[in-house]
């Protein structure tokens, strides 16, 4: 191990996509004094507690791992001072308070999935995707006080293909973030970082936290736009809409479809059916449905749910 490799580094992540990093910096040798992550949650049926991705990494490597409920608090404030960190590195983490970024001496910076000042917020690989960017990428930036304002360091860009997912894009940008964060620590590890300051305009489009209401297929929309939405949602947490069969009124998840643009005289949601496709009815098209899942059922095809399912002649989608 170099030198410049004993600089002490605390890191921050919670998901699978911060340990791709963490991986990074223990195969580069890098000198991890700690690992902050989210506290054990209930989660499934029986609502046992589980570890964040990064929490089951970090012990398989024997690291020192910290679950702090309060960022504030002041024992967890002690507890990050005793590290003696010298940088912190932050991928898909809470929102620091400036206690805590402005501890290390050569400052925190953050990892994230959009080329800044584009796509601030929560959820960027899924809105570059339903908002049908050809091009996306990772950000490297200095954290500060507002969330993913702070003085960009580094840029690489991804370009985005037409069957790209948001599963797909996930990969990609996790090898490119995992290059980008070791890049990163090479400039300031030398003294050699030039930032630039992110401009701060209103045509800058946000990555919206996802809920129930921006997942619903909106069937008057364009068939592009219905494409990119599901494609912008697969595999999590999967675009829906209801489907309503006779008296039965059942949300379904959608991963996959395919637009036929075609004029037609049907009434928008309208379902129609043969032996191996379901289509529904949009403004000059049909959006056929690949890949779904019903609630409690495994994903399948249209082909394979055919063979046990019956539409009633009124079935509509809203």
């Amino acid at each position: 191990m170099t030198a410049t490799k004993n600089i002490r580094i605390v890191f921050m992540g919670t998901p699978f996509f911060a340990v791709h990093m963490l991986k990074g910096l223990i195969k580069e040798g890098y000198n991890i004094v700690g690992v902050i992550t989210a506290p054990d949650r209930p989660a499934g049926r029986g609502q046992k507690l589980k570890q964040s991705a990064v929490k089951y990494y970090a012990q398989e490597q024997g690291l020192h791992v910290l679950q702090p409920t309060n960022l504030k608090s002041t024992d967890f404030i002690a507890q990050l001072i005793a590290l003696k960190c010298d940088l912190q590195v932050v991928v898909a983490f809470r929102m620091l308070p400036k206690v805590v970024w402005e501890i290390p001496t050569l400052g925190t910076f953050n990892l994230h999935a959009s080329l800044l000042p584009q796509y601030r917020g929560a959820a960027p690989i899924n809105w570059a995707l339903i908002n049908g960017e050809n091009e996306t990428g990772v950000t490297t930036f200095y954290i500060d006080e507002k969330i993913d304002t702070g003085a960009i360091i580094l840029q690489s860009k991804v370009p985005i293909l037409e069957r790209d997912t948001a599963g797909i894009l996930h990969e990609k940008l996790m090898e490119k973030g995992r290059n980008l964060i070791l890049k990163t620590i090479n400039l300031i590890k030398n003294g050699s970082v030039k930032t630039s300051i992110q401009s701060d305009q209103k045509e800058h489009k946000t990555a919206y936290k996802l809920n129930k209401d921006n997942c619903k297929i909106d069937w008057s929309k364009s068939g592009e736009e219905i494409q990119n939405l599901v494609r912008g949602l697969n595999p999590y947490p999967g675009a829906w809409a209801l489907l309503i069969n006779g008296s039965y009124k059942l949300n379904i998840k959608i991963y996959e479809v395919e637009y036929e643009k075609i004029q037609h005289a049907n009434n928008i949601g309208t379902i129609i059916t043969n032996k191996t496709s379901i289509k529904i009815c949009i403004n000059n098209g049909y959006i056929y449905l690949n890949h779904f899942k019903f609630p409690g059922k495994k994903q399948m095809d249209a082909k394979s749910f055919l063979n046990g399912f019956t539409f009633e002649k009124n079935a509509n989608m809203l």
